[in-house]
């Protein structure tokens, strides 16, 4: 798909769901690579996980930006409240938007439906909205979808050509709703739109909600940990510095506007996988864990494993396969994520140790 060069340096970039874990990443890489221009970071700071992690996570970014030349301006508050967001498109007039606030978690979601609603689907409204009324053009608007999508699907790995109508939980069928949604708005309006399918994203100062993270603190407690549908899960692990990468990638690159066969314009939008490609066994990923966190110190030498884990069956919400095809990826920004799982939990491992010392 052609792409219509899109140049970062002394513009605005609005990043939300900064200073969450992709998020935060991403604001440094943006502090690390542009000469200019402004940063501005949005986050309500919900206590859907400690909120002393994400706190840890914008003392980086304030610490990174004292160093940067480029400005950053952190704005507390949800996407949700559209007063608020159409007030950060009016003072900052952003060029690029990457949307990447979102309520996340599939077994939250099971209880907890009005999060998914507000924050998923009302608050990606507000961000479209902004973006079709903003006083500058828009030229990006780059968001977070997921894996999820692709609900219960055998067919792998998974391809952006893939039917994705069957979720399997909420939070599933929220990401699929943002595709279609923006899809409506790129038709629309003309708003360049780039939907990212993320697999398994892992990597120091992650979300403790997620198995690596929520399986060490368990250990470290003296606490069982449960490995799903008996181990049978395979995953496509990705390593965070890769997520961020492609991100970076897309952003400098928007759908171009074309004209279809019938004479009309066509929606400038397209979908993209981010995933490494190499589904991982959950055994093996959890023994590489094991192995990583004794290394660092976190847990002794003879730390009984054996006797601190339990198969389980599968959870509601889970699929057993998750597999990107991240050709499309490959095609048209020249990237593939290629950190492995000993590469990703190593670093994961050292920053636990040195964080939770």
């Amino acid at each position: 798909m052609p792409k219509t060069p899109v140049a970062l340096n002394s513009k605005t970039v609005l990043v939300t769901g900064s200073p969450g874990f992709i998020g935060a990443n991403l604001v440094l890489r943006l502090l690390r690579e542009m000469d200019s221009g402004t940063v501005v970071s949005l986050d309500n700071m919900n206590d859907y996980y400690d909120p002393a992690l994400k706190e840890h996570r914008l003392s980086l970014i304030e610490k990174a930006a004292e160093a940067s030349p480029v400005r950053h301006v952190f704005v507390r508050g949800s996407i949700a409240d559209k007063a608020l967001v159409d007030e950060v498109f009016r003072a900052y007039r952003p060029a690029v938007v990457v949307n990447l606030a979102a309520q996340a978690g599939v077994r939250y979601s099971i209880d907890h439906p009005d999060a998914y609603i507000e924050s998923n689907i009302v608050g990606f409204y507000n961000i479209l909205e902004a973006c079709r009324h903003a006083q500058s053009p828009v030229e990006h608007l780059v968001y977070a979808s997921s894996s999820s999508v692709y609900g219960g699907n055998k067919k792998v790995p998974f391809s952006v050509d893939d039917k994705v109508d069957n979720p399997v939980s909420l939070y599933a069928a929220t990401k699929k709703s943002n595709e279609l949604i923006a899809h409506a708005y790129a038709k629309l309006y003309d708003i360049p739109c780039t939907g990212l399918r993320f697999f398994t994203v892992y990597g120091p100062a992650g979300r403790p909600d997620m198995f690596y993270f929520s399986a060490t603190r368990r250990l470290v407690a003296g606490e069982t940990i449960q490995i799903f549908n008996y181990g049978n899960c395979k995953r496509d692990f990705t390593f965070v510095d890769d997520i961020v990468e492609g991100v970076w990638r897309v952003m400098r690159g928007a759908p171009a506007r074309a004209i279809g066969e019938d004479g009309l314009p066509l929606p400038p939008y397209a979908v993209y996988n981010i995933g490494g490609g190499t589904p991982e066994n959950l055994l093996d990923y959890v023994e590489t864990l094991q192995e990583e966190l004794v290394r660092a110190g976190v847990l002794t030498a003879d730390y009984d494993f054996d006797a601190h884990r339990e198969l389980v069956g599968m959870q509601p919400g889970d699929v057993p396969v998750t597999y990107a095809d991240a050709s499309a990826l490959e095609r048209d920004y020249g990237f593939t994520p290629t950190i492995g799982i000993r590469e990703g939990l190593h670093a994961f491992a050292e920053w636990y140790a040195g964080y939770y010392a």
